[in-house]
């Protein structure tokens, strides 16, 4: 079947830069689906977007559909004539939706027994026939929270849209969509070349947008420009270019053409806190800001305009004039915030909600002290400056600084606290409990940062879950996924042996009477540790393992770890299989058994000579590897247990362990529960997966 390339264009106003992506990736996405369910086939599909446009680009798309057979089953032949042969309703009715006549139907055998069928060969359509509709259900299932209608048109989008081009091979699919007509009309930049852009064929289209329509459309291309601009640019004030991802990816959807200029600010702000500093640009201009090779700030920006301009200098002078109130106010914010001590703010979180039914946010700094105080005990750590992080920790919430950039909290906490003459240690722990801030983060490096972290988070997740609002589906307002995982990370890596059940008895006493903490935190260690499967699946260990683990459901996060990575080492032994399944089939055995296990082995009814092995060296293991197992060194104990696979084999070939003389059965379950309760101190194998 012959075949084309296929264009679609959707020409707009200035599309939201942050969902660019995401708007192009979808759009593609529902293209691609809407011609394999139609049965079209084609080759690749290339996605290009802009601020002005979204756009794809469709290899050797074929002419039209294949023709196809078509079956549609109907009634069952008992049920489609009467005792004299003659059509019933169900016959009659199952013809008339297929559009022929009862005698035009044929019967098929089914594994629910003889059936009618209805058979046809279903010509397929054109493409140009099909590819309209795909295109409006595709713009229609775009992800857009709010979409807005334009002058007198009833057709909604996410921005207004000017025109669209629908382009196979040198035709257009002629059509409206969204009420703009189709055609082979482009727009070039709103600036350089607002003129009409004919385009003769798809294939011409990425380069025909760059010159003469000065339009970089694809994406990929666009974001390394920019970056290599910004840091070519930067490099020629003598430093480097502070590049945030998701700065550069919004910045790269906010140009079509983009062109770097750098310009400068005055030294003197340098004396404020360069967080605050790069925050006003990068937040709030969307600049670069620059540094040096020790990465300390200087005292220029890279900008990214959508021009080319006659006079750069004019473009320069333009953005200094804007950054420099910004600048100007952070400066103003951090003299104000100075002249209070961090302590100073503590009376007026009593005034700011935390939640409804947990109090003030005052109340949660209390809390965090106490629960950090009790853990820095357990760790032998310095109580004082636990407690003292603690309930500075959500101080700098009340400052200016923080309440214009917010994502400074705790950065500025910091700040203020050496400001204050608070110890190092303290001030650290400001900045360090909110980390990791998202996944991947860096972890606390203090103690005592690692302390209030774990007690900011553990505080939040036992409240939060003792009244009620654990978070449901994709909805999760206080981040519990993200405190949860938090912090065990920290107990794991940072490896603080501390068990959970103790530390949420620590939060449910800092909350007293306020909530019923008690009854929360069996629901909430689940819900921790049911965060560990994905912990671990990113490291590469299937989640056998983790179900071999979570049934002993170890509540020390550490000890948790050193079962995952013994239990992960032993799968990959040759006896793990075999002792997998001896394990599960120890386990069903014992499951059928009522009443008491017996666990006390006679040694005179030992019979036969693989129970007699098998008894010899459970003992010989048994004195060997249990000081192992109690100890935590799971990992040399599961190899060990791996020499038991031959006299397990032997003894379940040789051994009828169900025999008819119930002394003799009861020896032989005795055995089998003590080998069950030795290999089941460090995981159950028996949910180990072959």
């Amino acid at each position: 079947m012959s075949s084309r390339d296929l264009l679609i264009e959707i020409g707009t106003e200035e599309l939201p830069p942050k969902a660019l992506n995401k708007l192009s990736d979808a759009f593609a996405s529902g293209i691609e689906s809407g011609l394999k369910e139609a049965g079209v086939n084609f080759e690749k599909i290339k996605t290009y977007a802009s601020a002005r446009r979204l756009a794809v680009l469709i290899d050797s798309v074929e002419e039209s559909q294949a023709d196809r057979n078509v079956e549609k089953l109907g009634p069952a032949v008992k049920a489609a004539y009467d005792k004299d042969g003659n059509p019933t309703k169900a016959a009659m009715g199952f013809a008339r939706g297929c559009g022929v006549e009862v005698a035009d139907l044929a019967t098929t055998d089914t594994d629910k027994g003889e059936r009618l069928v209805f058979r046809i060969e279903e010509i397929g359509k054109p493409t140009v026939e099909i590819v309209p509709d795909i295109v409006s259900q595709s713009l229609a299932k775009l992800p857009i929270p709010k979409r807005m209608r334009w002058g007198d048109s009833n057709a909604e989008f996410v921005r207004p849209v000017h025109w669209v081009v629908l382009l196979f091979g040198k035709d257009v699919i002629k059509t409206e969509i969204l009420e703009i007509k189709s055609g082979r009309e482009s727009r070039g930049h709103r600036f350089h070349h607002p003129e009409i852009i004919n385009l003769q064929t798809p294939d011409e289209y990425v380069s025909r947008l760059k010159s003469p329509g000065y339009v970089m459309v694809d994406r990929d291309e666009r974001l390394k420009y920019v970056k290599e601009q910004a840091e070519a640019a930067a490099k020629k004030l003598g430093g480097e270019a502070l590049i945030d991802e998701n700065l550069l990816q919004e910045v790269s959807g906010l140009v079509e053409w983009p062109v770097a200029v750098s310009g400068d600010f005055d030294k003197e702000f340098l004396e404020v806190p360069a967080e605050s500093l790069i925050s006003s640009m990068q937040d709030h201009q969307k600049y670069f800001p620059v540094i040096d090779k020790k990465g300390d700030l200087l005292p220029h920006f890279i900008t990214i305009s959508n021009i080319e301009s006659k006079d750069e200098k004019k473009v320069k002078e333009g953005n200094e004039r804007v950054i420099r109130p910004r600048l100007g106010d952070a400066k103003f914010f951090w003299e104000q915030d100075n002249k209070k001590k961090l302590e100073d703010h503590i009376e007026s979180l009593n005034k700011v909600v935390f939640q409804n039914k947990l109090g003030s946010v005052g109340d949660k700094s209390r809390r965090v002290a106490s629960i950090a105080e009790a853990i820095a005990e357990d760790l032998s750590e310095n109580t004082d400056f636990a407690k003292r992080a603690g309930l500075l920790s959500k101080c700098d919430l009340m400052t200016e600084m923080v309440c214009e950039f917010s994502d400074l909290q705790g950065i500025m906490g910091r700040y203020y606290a050496i400001n204050d003459g608070e110890p190092a240690e303290v001030a650290d722990a400001l900045d360090e409990q909110y980390m990791p801030r998202f996944a991947g983060d860096k972890l606390p490096a203090g103690k005592t940062g690692q302390i209030v972290s774990l007690a900011d988070k553990l505080d939040t997740l036992l409240g939060i879950f003792a009244i009620g609002q654990k978070p449901t589906g994709e909805k999760d307002p206080f981040a519990l996924r993200r405190a949860a995982l938090g912090s065990l990370r920290i107990l794991i890596e940072c490896k603080l042996d501390l068990d959970l059940k103790v530390l949420l008895g620590y939060a449910t006493k800092a909350y007293g009477e306020k909530v019923e903490g008690e009854k929360a935190i069996d629901e909430v260690i689940n819900f921790m540790l049911d965060r560990l499967k994905v912990y671990y699946t990113s490291q590469n260990i299937t989640v056998d393992v983790y179900d071999a683990v979570i049934a002993l459901k170890p509540t020390r996060p550490m000890d948790f770890d050193k079962r995952m990575h013994a239990v992960n080492e032993f799968r990959e032994l040759e006896e793990a299989d075999s002792l997998a399944a001896a394990n599960k089939r120890i386990g069903n055995i014992l499951k059928k058994i009522e009443g008491t296990l017996p666990n006390t082995i006679e040694q005179n009814l030992l019979q036969e000579t693989a129970e007699k092995n098998l008894n010899d060296q459970l003992q010989k293991m048994s004195a060997k590897v249990t000081p192992k197992l109690d100890s935590g060194d799971y990992s040399d104990a599961l190899k060990q247990l791996a020499s038991m696979r031959d006299p397990i084999d032997a003894f379940f070939d040789q051994v009828m362990v169900m025999a008819d003389d119930d002394a003799l059965k009861n020896n032989r379950i005795a055995l089998l529960n003590q080998l069950h309760s030795m290999f089941i101190k460090a995981a159950d194998l028996s949910r180990l997966q072959s």
